[in-house]
C-alpha cells in the first residue's frame, strides 16, 4: 500500500527538507572533528559545493540523502506515488549532476567520498571506515559500499 498525502501536507513536508546541515552531515562532521580532522564546509568555489573539504588530505566528502541522490538498491530511495514523471526527471537529473560534479572534482585532482544517509542511520558503528578512506590512496569511494538490507518499516 502506498502512502499518499494531500498536497498541502506534502508541501509542508518538502519545505522542511534542508540542503545543508542535515542530521547525517552533522553526524559525520562531529565524528571527524572528534577524530582530530579539520575541514571546511560547503566550499562554493568547488564543483557541487562539497559538504566537507579536507584540503590537507586532498579529499572532498558529500553526505547524500538516499532519496534525493538515488542511492542504488536502497530502501530509502523510493519514488513518490504522485507526479511520477516530474519526480523521475528531477531525481534522475540529481544523480546525473552528482556524477558530473564527481568527474569535475577528479579532474581538478580531488579525491571524492560519498557518505550515504542509510550508512549513518544503520552502520554508524562502522564510521571508522571513513577515516580509513581518508588516509588511503583511493581516488573515489562510497560509504557504506552497499546499502543495508532493511526489512523494517520506514518509521525509524
Amino acid at each position: 500500500m502506498t502512502d499518499v498525502v494531500d498536497s498541502s501536507t506534502r508541501s509542508r513536508m518538502m519545505s522542511g527538507i534542508r540542503g545543508k546541515d542535515t542530521a547525517p552531515e552533522l553526524a559525520v562532521r562531529r565524528y571527524l572533528h572528534a577524530m582530530g580532522y579539520r575541514f571546511r564546509l560547503h566550499e562554493k568555489n568547488l564543483p557541487g559545493s562539497p559538504d566537507l573539504v579536507l584540503k590537507k588530505h586532498n579529499l572532498v566528502i558529500f553526505v547524500h540523502g538516499c532519496f534525493w541522490h538515488r542511492h542504488p538498491d536502497c530502501f530509502y530511495a523510493t519514488s513518490p506515488a504522485t507526479r511520477r514523471e516530474f519526480w523521475q526527471n528531477k531525481l534522475t537529473r540529481n544523480a546525473q549532476r552528482d556524477e558530473e560534479q564527481r568527474l569535475l572534482l577528479a579532474g581538478l585532482g580531488w579525491r571524492v567520498l560519498v557518505v550515504w544517509e542509510c550508512g549513518i542511520k544503520h552502520a554508524a558503528d562502522k564510521m571508522g571506515e571513513i577515516t580509513d578512506f581518508i588516509v588511503s590512496d583511493e581516488i573515489r569511494g562510497h560509504w557504506p559500499l552497499a546499502p543495508p538490507r532493511i526489512r523494517a518499516s520506514r518509521r525509524d
